[in-house]
Parts: C-alpha cells; sequence; structure tokens
C-alpha cells in the first residue's frame, strides 16, 4: 500500500504536466492538429489559384471585341449580374476545366469594377 501511495503524486503530476504541456503547445507554440494543418493549406492553394486566375481573366475580358464599350456595360450592371456576365463570357473559367470557381468571378468583377 505504501508504494500505491507513493505512485499517486507522480501519476498526478504527469498527468498536470501533460495537460500543461499540450495547452502551452497548442496556444503559444504553434503546434496543430492535421485536419487544421490540411484546411489551412487548402484555403492558401484557394487563394494563390485566385490570385492568378483573377488577372487572367481580367486580360481574357480587355481582349475581346468592344472592350472598352463592354466594360461600361459591366459597370453599369449589379454586383450579381456582372458575376452572371463572367460566367456566361469564360473569363474566370480555368484551362482545362468545365465550370468557373466563384471566388475567381469575384475576384475578377471585383478587378473589373475598379478599372477606368
Amino acid at each position: 500500500m505504501n508504494i500505491l501511495q507513493s505512485i499517486k503524486p507522480v501519476l498526478w503530476g504527469a498527468v498536470f504536466g501533460a495537460a500543461v504541456i499540450s495547452m502551452v503547445g497548442f496556444s503559444y507554440m504553434g503546434w496543430t492538429l492535421r485536419s487544421t494543418a490540411e484546411r489551412l493549406a487548402a484555403e492558401r492553394v484557394e487563394s494563390a489559384v485566385v490570385r492568378i486566375l483573377a488577372p487572367m481573366c481580367v486580360a481574357k475580358f480587355q481582349e475581346q471585341r468592344d472592350a472598352a464599350a463592354k466594360l461600361i456595360e459591366f459597370k453599369k450592371a449589379a454586383s450579381w449580374d456582372q458575376r452572371t456576365l463572367i460566367e456566361k463570357g469564360g473569363w474566370a473559367t480555368a484551362p482545362g476545366a468545365d465550370r468557373t470557381d466563384s471566388a475567381v468571378v469575384a475576384a475578377c468583377a471585383e478587378k473589373l469594377d475598379s478599372l477606368s
């Protein structure tokens, strides 16, 4: 019985220490779970794709005939209609893709709206 009583504080110390180390590690030392790391990586990839494809969308828009007149029409349209115009025009479709990405469409609309 003496051995059990002397091991009990050691076990509680180990449990408490593990809890403290875990809280400090996840809160201040940047530890993350695998699922969190994968989610963050996917968000960064999506952001990178949007940063690359949005200028391409603007360039495709400007390559069409009467681009200046079309830009005036585009700016007069409501924001949801602008996105529909971009989707129908196919300017935000990535090479080899069969549909547009909504984030690319939104970024393209924002860039086109800021053109003068």
